[in-house]
């Protein structure tokens, strides 16, 4: 039954995920005077949250370098207020989105129905616990259906995600373990590609995959093990159940046609290059 919420996770990931790709993205941070880069990522993200500190943008990015964090963060935010970031955001999804979709799919019913869908579904989850989701959830909600779509599946995404660092606790991973681990994987990032984007240095990569091997998580030439395998899979079982309040709430049915249809849109920016190449294995 939790599976769902791991393929729901699937079949709208990217229809929030390509804004952080999107040239809109980094044009609008970038004329706010935010770096291109780390800094646009750490601030677009955590906006929500207000004007925090690098320690809680690094809490709640868990796999994130925390001294990355603190070269942007607070610094962004004399740079442009939170609210500030929040509205370029905003803008620069309706563009991409409008880009890559085009202006028939943005307006279609199946935009209309999934964003409907994606908001009660949103409008399900829970504060307590997590915080990411909960920052977000505070704010006001789109009127165009696209951005309504956009704005619920952030919320659906961050919800999970804070669900999810529950869970790597749970399982004793760092955050550095986990995106190590995870680089181990098919369909994971590429391990160059990880540590470059987490930006964490040669040294403290190599700690995390030798603290991996002692506890049998991979072997000495860096492969996952079994027990990597395991742990990854006792992880993402207790992530989905703690995911599952939204999909329960929608129930099988309509959860069903928010699948099909986000698969359908996640296809159609796919084709339109919203997920650049050579992040995954």
């Amino acid at each position: 039954m939790t599976m769902i919420a791991r393929q729901v996770k699937q079949s709208l990931e990217l229809i929030h995920a390509m804004s952080y790709f999107a040239p809109e993205t980094a044009d609008g941070f970038a004329a706010l005077g935010l770096d291109r880069g780390r800094m646009s990522y750490y601030a677009g993200r955590s906006a929500a949250m207000g004007p925090v500190g690098a320690g809680v943008v690094a809490a709640t990015f868990y796999n994130f370098n925390p001294e990355s964090v603190a070269r942007s963060i607070p610094k962004a935010w004399s740079i442009a207020a939170p609210e500030t970031v929040l509205a370029a955001r905003l803008r620069a999804a309706d563009a991409a989105l409008r880009r890559l979709l085009g202006e028939g799919t943005v307006t279609s019913d199946v935009v209309a129905e999934s964003a409907e869908l994606a908001r009660e579904a949103a409008l399900a989850c829970t504060p307590e616990g997590k915080p990411l989701y909960a920052a977000h959830a505070d704010l006001e909600w789109p009127d165009e259906p696209h951005l309504k779509l956009w704005h619920a599946i952030t919320l659906l995404r961050e919800f999970r995600g804070d669900a999810h660092i529950a869970a790597l606790q749970q399982g004793g991973l760092s955050g550095i373990q986990a995106l190590a681990l995870h680089s181990t994987v098919p369909g994971g990032f590429q391990p160059d590609v990880a540590k470059k984007l987490r930006e964490w240095t040669d040294e403290q990569w190599e700690q995390a995959f030798q603290e991996l091997r002692e506890r049998g998580l991979v072997d000495a030439e860096g492969e996952i093990t079994d027990a990597g395998t395991a742990l990854r899979e006792e992880i993402e079982t207790a992530t989905d159940a703690m995911s599952m309040a939204p999909w329960s709430a929608l129930g099988d049915t309509r959860t069903e046609v928010l699948v099909r249809n986000g698969s359908q849109l996640s296809r159609t920016l796919a084709k339109a290059g919203a997920m650049p190449r050579g992040l995954r294995r």
